[in-house]
């Protein structure tokens, strides 16, 4: 897999935050059932790197990625745990080299025309726009696809059930990454259908 097949894999990545890795596997299969098999658990918590090796040992229809890359140490801890992907929320670099390094298909953060040539000189065409809303939301990616027609997104942050259908709308836009999958109340509580629902529900959504 590379990075524009990562894009094609579901229309949402769902972007988990897990404070228990007890709770990555169930977690996992409730998103993977309900349609979405790409799994973006961010590295925010001590338990993330758990999380990532026991859904990859554990979920074998799960694409699971590591999010919130921020230097080079954690795109290679994020292959170690059996990450397939990474996703950083903005680049480097240094970020840039060691997560090509790692072999591992990579959604760089970008919000700005010269943050996406940048990493275009270097043969990247995949993309994480982020903060998307913040950053110009669809109004911004839209003006991005008259100069710059090669690139492809995943936007990220301030997504919504509701506003998806913005992005999705626009030919530079190959998945949305959104929060609203795998909501805390229903993590502790283990409401797993729950999750399930939500997941089914986005991936209608496109």
């Amino acid at each position: 897999m590379n990075a524009e097949e990562l894009l094609d894999l579901c229309p949402v990545i769902p972007v988990v935050v897990l404070h228990d890795a007890a709770a990555a596997v169930p977690v996992a299969r409730a998103l993977v059932a309900g349609g979405l098999p790409a799994i973006e658990v961010t590295l925010r918590t001590p338990a993330a790197l758990e999380a990532i090796k026991r859904i990859a040992a554990e979920v074998p229809d799960a694409v699971v990625g590591a999010g919130t890359v921020v230097t080079p140490a954690q795109a290679a801890e994020a292959a170690g745990a059996g990450a397939s992907f990474l996703v950083s929320p903005g680049c480097t670099g240094s970020l840039r080299e060691a997560m090509t390094g790692t072999g591992l298909p990579f959604l760089a953060g970008v919000s700005s025309a010269s943050e996406a040539m940048a990493l275009l000189e270097h043969g990247v065409t995949a993309m994480k726009f982020f903060p998307a809303k913040a950053a110009g939301g669809p109004a911004y990616l839209k003006a991005l696809a008259g100069p710059l027609p090669q690139v492809r997104f995943c936007p990220t942050g301030g997504i919504t059930p509701e506003n998806a259908g913005e992005y999705f709308a626009l030919p530079n836009v190959g998945c949305v990454g959104g929060t609203w999958l795998t909501p805390d109340d229903a993590v502790r509580a283990g409401d797993w259908d729950h999750i399930e629902a939500l997941a089914r529900a986005a991936a209608a959504l496109r």
